[in-house]
């Protein structure tokens, strides 16, 4: 299928064209038609399927036909994307602007950490779609800057990380002040039990539409572990940054702290390298987001603020410099990659604390993630263990061996260990992504 199939306005098909769009994602396919139709709509989706297009597309061309129906007078807000960050409120208004840049709609962003008066400047002069996060939203609205009783489509987007970070409260008193009478669609990567209950609340009659769910690490991922002490961690990560057809690589890291002494380190190394965390001001992280888009720097450090919802087009590596404690956040991570049917490589690397993050990890993917033992960091005192595949309820034998020939899952595609000792100029596996062939 094609985005002309869908029934779409000639401003907004003209606007997919110049972003070179011809084909829309399966939850994009699910969802536009059945928005188009005035349907509440109840999306489970994790990020990298498409899902800001698949609600932002339909929301410009309602409103587009709606403002050519009616007498032009002052705009007001029609359409509010509540969503938990920054980064994912700034990445969501510029995929307004860019699908709407020939429809003539008008829309803000509005997010705290920084001033509000360039913010409060453009909703005086006037907006058809405001994306806002929860927190400035309250301000701005106790203000009186923000008029909600025109509002027509109301988005709540990650409803499930609203509820990590602590937003659910702020979210139930915003929806408590717009209008009963409106469109709803809501979107989770999950469906927790009190998420299931605000969705019960907030929807009428909705539609669900569901894609990959969050147990799923995109097929186009290659995945591979090292099993390495934590002192060395930092040596395997500059050792594996050798290979210079790494262009760009986001590394995570579990604390803010780690995410900067990383960092440090790199620079330290001569690598180009900038982080991006809750404790950086918005300037800074957007500044270090741009470097890293444009290719300035070549890694950039994150906490799991990056996780979700940060479009990077063409990130081949995802590192894992510390396994998260919570196992959903890794299908987010190694999500920053191979994104929009493009190939990508996700490296985690695994101490002897974080092992049980592991098994919780393959219990949640259903799959023993491969491990990749001919480094030169090994673990120490490691021996031989089994780690179980959830798969079919065998066995994995990992190790800290330099024998050549990485053990590998029957199904997953073969690659090759490194070769040599530190310094080799042996082609690395991780560094050919033509040679992947995708998980099937």
């Amino acid at each position: 299928m094609t985005f002309q199939e869908l029934d779409l306005i000639e401003p907004i098909l003209r606007a997919l064209q110049t972003e070179g769009y011809t084909q829309p994602t399966p939850i994009q396919e699910q969802s536009i038609p059945l928005i188009l139709q005035r349907r509440d709509l109840l999306g489970c989706a994790q990020t990298g399927t498409g899902k800001t297009a698949a609600f932002a597309i339909p929301i410009l061309q309602i409103l587009h036909a709606e403002e050519k129906a009616a007498p032009q007078g002052p705009r007001v807000i029609k359409s509010l994307i509540l969503t938990p960050t920054r980064e994912l409120a700034i990445q969501i208004a510029e995929s307004f602007g860019a699908y709407g840049r020939h429809t003539g709609l008008k829309y803000t962003v509005v997010f705290g950490g920084v001033s509000q008066g360039p913010q409060t400047t453009a909703l005086k002069a006037g907006v058809d779609v405001l994306i806002a996060t929860p927190g400035r939203l309250l301000d701005l609205m106790d203000q009186g800057f923000v008029k909600l009783q025109n509002l027509k489509i109301f988005v709540l987007d990650e409803a499930d990380r609203m509820l990590d970070m602590g937003f659910i409260n702020d979210v139930k008193k915003i929806i408590g002040k717009i209008p009963a009478k409106r469109q709803t669609l809501f979107f989770s990567a999950t469906m927790p039990p009190e998420i299931q209950k605000l969705a019960n609340t907030i929807l009428s009659n909705p539609v669900k539409v569901e894609v990959t769910p969050v147990s799923s690490t995109a097929e186009k991922v290659q995945q591979a572990v090292y099993f390495v002490d934590k002192k060395d961690k930092r040596n395997l990560l500059y050792y594996i940054l050798q290979d210079k057809s790494i262009v760009s690589a986001l590394v995570f890291t579990r604390t803010k702290h780690g995410a900067d002494k990383v960092m440090k380190d790199l620079v330290k190394s001569g690598i180009r390298a900038e982080a991006i965390h809750g404790n950086k001001s918005q300037s800074a992280r957007q500044n270090a987001l741009k470097n890293f888009k444009e290719r300035k720097t070549r890694v950039l450090v994150a906490t799991d603020i990056a996780a979700r919802g940060i479009d990077i087009d063409e990130l081949s590596h995802v590192i894992n410099f510390e396994l998260p404690n919570i196992p959903e956040s890794y299908v987010h991570r190694i999500g920053r990659t191979g994104r929009a049917g493009a190939s990508g490589i996700a490296l985690s690397f695994c101490d002897h604390e974080e092992k049980d993050y592991l098994k919780d990890i393959h219990k949640l993917i259903g799959m023993a993630v491969p491990v990749i033992e001919a480094h030169p960091y090994p673990l120490s005192n490691m021996g031989i263990e089994k780690i179980q595949d959830p798969r079919r309820g065998s066995s994995q034998k990992t190790g800290s061996s330099h024998r050549s020939g990485a053990t590998q899952n029957s199904g997953q595609p073969q690659s090759k260990p490194f070769q040599g000792q530190k310094g080799t100029n042996a082609k690395k596996w991780y560094g050919n992504k033509s040679s992947f062939k995708g998980n099937k």
